[in-house]
């Protein structure tokens, strides 16, 4: 059950979220909805595969490109559903950073 309220909460978090970046775009809760659920399954296998192939890059930059990963994950999540949209790349990465600090807080909270 926690699972599913995580995803609720995430979904609705990435949809008032979306109403503070103009070129960020979203199709309503259900949709805001299914982007947390995009966005956890790709957390879950392609994020590891992602920081373990750049390892030595993470490392150089004192783990500063595991935002550029969460923005690739982000730009995946883009790609793979018709209803969100991303239209620049510096208010995905912002959209990145907040969507990852909002959710920690979420995560410590619950």
């Amino acid at each position: 059950m926690g699972f599913i309220l995580r995803i609720i909460i995430t979904g609705i978090v990435v949809l008032v979220l979306a109403k503070f970046f103009p070129s960020i775009t979203i199709d309503g809760i259900s949709g805001a909805i299914l982007l947390a659920l995009v966005l956890a399954i790709l957390n879950a296998f392609v994020k590891p595969i992602l920081v373990f192939l750049t390892i030595p890059i993470t490392f150089l930059t004192l783990g500063l490109f595991l935002l550029v990963i969460n923005v690739i994950i982000l730009y995946m999540a883009d790609y793979l559903l018709d209803g969100f949209n991303i239209s620049d790349v510096i208010t995905g990465i912002l959209f990145s950073l907040v969507l990852s600090v909002v959710t920690a807080i979420i995560d410590a909270i619950f």
